[in-house]
């Protein structure tokens, strides 16, 4: 469950980094190298972190393969991944959910803490996405924005880990921890729901 919840996200972090790409007008090799890093930056360091070897990507060199594909398919077809701007929103709030709770999981599979865990969810969520806007010369929108971004990865890192600790099956307890940080980071963005800023 794990997996296919980590190859969902990798698609929509992948879609995400090729919309960026696309929209800086990129060649081929500049869309799959946003691609890629958006993809598996926060996987890479989760993985770096927790000294789990080969790293994910490594491991399944298909994951790098489907990224390729979706690459191709932008150019092929580029109607079927030129997002606007502003719609950009919602494949970035999937990927966060369905990458934060995977990262989560594990970690806790790795014999974290719970607070560990969460905290791994939530890099492995956010990660990426930093690397896709520094690459394409834009100051991380997790930094620049005050709306909920990592605090919804974190919230749903817990609710995953809650569910779990109380023994409800994968089956359920994935599912609502990645349907909670999307739909609560799709909120944040509708009702303004902001973090508090210094000065």
């Amino acid at each position: 469950m794990l997996q296919t919840i980590e190859v969902l996200g990798i698609i929509a972090f992948a879609l995400s980094g090729i919309a960026e790409a696309q929209r800086k007008q990129m060649d081929l090799v500049g869309i799959y190298a946003v691609a890629f890093m958006t993809a598996f930056g926060g996987g890479t360091l989760r993985d770096l972190l927790l000294d789990r070897t080969p790293l994910f990507w490594v491991e399944h060199q298909e994951y790098a393969i489907l990224v390729l594909g979706l690459t191709l398919l932008a150019l092929l077809f580029p109607a079927f991944t030129r997002i606007p701007a502003r719609w950009l929103v919602l494949p970035d709030a999937l990927g966060l959910g369905l990458f934060s709770v995977a990262g989560a999981g594990y970690a806790q599979a790795a014999g974290t803490s719970l607070f560990v865990a969460s905290i791994m969810g939530v890099i492995t969520g956010v990660f990426g996405g930093v690397i896709r806007d520094v690459v394409c010369n834009e100051i991380p929108y997790v930094f620049r924005n005050t709306h909920w971004y990592a605090t919804c990865a974190f919230i749903g890192c817990w609710i995953y880990l809650l569910l779990d600790l109380f023994g409800v099956t994968s089956v359920v307890a994935l599912p609502v921890a990645v349907g909670s940080i999307t739909l609560l980071r799709l909120a944040a963005l509708r009702y303004n729901f902001r973090m508090p800023v210094s000065g």
